[in-house]
């Protein structure tokens, strides 16, 4: 049984995503960020960065924050979504990484600037929103003639796939990027992706191009 503290970002349904793909038993517990949960003693002794997602692997009583560290632990437990060796699980591991490093925390200050403090940075609102068309590019480009991104479907996608729902704060018109509309929609038809989209709790419909 894993235990889940999570919340509705893009970096919560990496994991439930994953979880419900696996199919394996799981209890989500909600933390609210707008609340402060995530600064609580008890949440603060399971991620002491006070960042969600986060989980607890009752097996062996293992804590352990960071989406793309929990995504490659719970592949590996599990075995599914992530090779055991050779360069598929380094190619995977590659994207998961650009994700984690490029398209999340740059997605992120398009957010912040975009869409929740439009008219307060124009330098800043014109710098995200060009970074997040690059990025759209470059996942553009990398799925041309596949249909995911690492030839299998994989953490890397589950990863990938969230930030770009929410590709509507982002000003980003999916229909400039054929390749990843594609992908996007292909995904969103998943039964697991709808699940996981729900944890810990029913909010918006998936977004639609």
């Amino acid at each position: 049984m894993i235990d889940l503290y999570t919340w509705t970002t893009p970096n919560g349904r990496k994991v439930s995503i994953l979880l419900e793909e696996l199919g394996v038993d799981y209890t989500s517990h909600a933390i609210n960020i707008m609340e402060g949960d995530q600064n609580k003693p008890e949440f603060l002794d399971i991620s002491p960065n006070n960042k969600i997602p986060a989980i607890v692997d009752r097996d062996n009583g293992l804590k352990l924050m960071e989406s793309g560290a929990i995504m490659i632990y719970l592949a590996d437990k599990y075995g599914k979504f992530l090779a055991k060796d050779g360069e598929q699980r380094m190619r995977t591991i590659e994207w998961l990484m650009w994700q984690m490093g490029g398209l999340g925390p740059m997605l992120g200050q398009a957010h912040h600037f975009c869409h929740f403090n439009p008219g307060k940075a124009e330098y800043a609102e014109e710098r995200y929103a060009a970074e997040a068309r690059r990025l759209y590019g470059v996942l553009d480009k990398r799925l041309e003639g596949r249909d995911y991104i690492v030839d299998d479907y994989s953490i890397a996608d589950m990863a990938c796939w969230p930030w770009v729902s929410r590709f509507e704060w982002q000003k980003i018109d999916l229909n400039d990027f054929p390749n990843v509309k594609a992908w996007y929609l292909r995904i969103a038809a998943r039964p697991a992706v709808q699940a996981g989209y729900d944890v810990p709790k029913v909010t918006t419909p998936i977004p639609m191009p």
